[in-house]
């Protein structure tokens, strides 16, 4: 082939997601997988999400409404917001796709830390923009660290509270100390996807209240709600930048689906609150859990936790035989900490599970 490929691109790392339930079928015949790597719901999908996707079918033959307004009215008024601080994507993922579209150019750059969202390397390498990164303090967002570490080049900051993947916070203390020192005209994004887990937690910044015109506050609907199948994010800006996001962005994005399910999730609170609870119930049993073998792991304000261990080679035995029993969790290596691992909250009878089978190999 005669086409020359980009460096950038060529040295690119892919995301690469948990396993997926059937490759692991195949691979080992089994009957039953429990996935525990994506921190998705396990309990499924609101019914009143399901039955609105239901009812979008018939209008499959249209084009969706290319700035999702009657969602974008849902989100004005569950977040007493003005809409046209609000835009939406196909998942998070998207949103940050258009930030960095929209406002970094070439030689420019971005900062964040090593151990967070990997979509967001993902994201800046394949634009070919440097991307500095700072290390996690004690697993935490090092806020001050990273502040001390802005260039005149800096154009974003990326921050995830709680972060993915150690489940931890930074605080509203921090943030405003940090935001005193960090100039307005760089972009923080900070990336809020498992806000639902932490929103009653007083230490937590619900940066949507901060009225700062260069934070971009993100959200989903992946996880506590249940739509990961469906991709649909959104985020609150400062009018105007949402405005230049709007011009960049993919047409007709999110689907006519997508967009009805996240109207009707917004709006069955019963069934967000039960798998909150449920999810409260099972992170204290993982941590028993843990406790009882000896396994140092980070207390977590999400819907997974995270565990230490001595090794990369510990952690690979240690999945390696999960998947021989039919329980996928995620090794850390793409996050930057190869001697950790990640295990979704899942079910009751999940959790049992992988405690049967975790107890076995230790």
């Amino acid at each position: 082939m005669n086409i020359k490929i980009p460096q950038h691109i060529i040295d690119l790392k892919p995301y690469v997601p948990g396993k997926p339930i059937e490759e692991l079928q195949k691979e080992f015949g089994f009957e039953r997988v429990v996935k525990l790597a994506s921190n998705e719901n396990p309990i499924g999908v609101s019914p009143l999400a399901i039955q609105a996707m239901f009812s979008a079918i018939y209008q499959l033959n249209r084009y969706p409404d290319i700035a999702s307004l009657m969602l974008r009215q849902k989100l004005s008024e569950f977040f007493s917001i003005p809409s046209e601080n609000i835009v939406t994507g196909h998942g998070s993922e998207a949103i940050i796709q258009t930030v960095i579209r929209a406002f970094v150019a070439d030689d420019e750059e971005v900062l964040t830390v090593n151990g967070t969202f990997v979509g967001f390397y993902v994201i800046s390498r394949a634009r070919g923009i440097k991307m500095n990164l700072i290390p996690l303090k004690e697993y935490h967002f090092d806020l001050m660290a990273l502040a001390e570490a802005i260039t005149p080049k800096t154009k974003v900051i990326y921050l995830v509270n709680p972060n993915n993947p150690t489940g931890t916070i930074f605080s509203k203390t921090e943030f405003d100390e940090f935001l005193k020192v960090v100039p307005d005209n760089i972009i923080v994004i900070v990336d809020e996807a498992y806000f639902e887990f932490v929103k009653d937690n007083p230490l937590f910044p619900n940066t949507m209240e901060y009225k700062q015109d260069n934070i971009i506050t993100l959200r989903s609907f992946s996880k506590a709600y249940g739509l990961a199948g469906i991709r649909l994010g959104y985020g609150f800006a400062n009018a105007e930048l949402v405005s230049y996001m709007l011009k960049v962005r993919l047409p007709f994005e999110p689907g006519i689906p997508s967009q009805a399910a996240g109207i009707a999730a917004l709006m069955d609170t019963q069934f967000l609150e039960y798998y909150l609870s449920l999810n409260r119930q099972g992170k204290e049993f993982i941590y028993s859990l843990y406790d009882e073998l000896g396994i140092h792991y980070i207390k977590t304000e999400a819907n997974f936790i995270m565990s230490v261990f001595e090794s990369e080679e510990r952690v690979n035995e240690i999945n390696e035989k999960l998947l021989r029993k039919g329980v996928i969790i995620r090794p850390l290596k793409p996050f930057g900490l190869p001697h950790c691992l990640r295990v979704t909250i899942g079910t009751p009878e999940e959790n049992e599970i992988f405690a049967k089978h975790l107890k076995s190999i230790f």
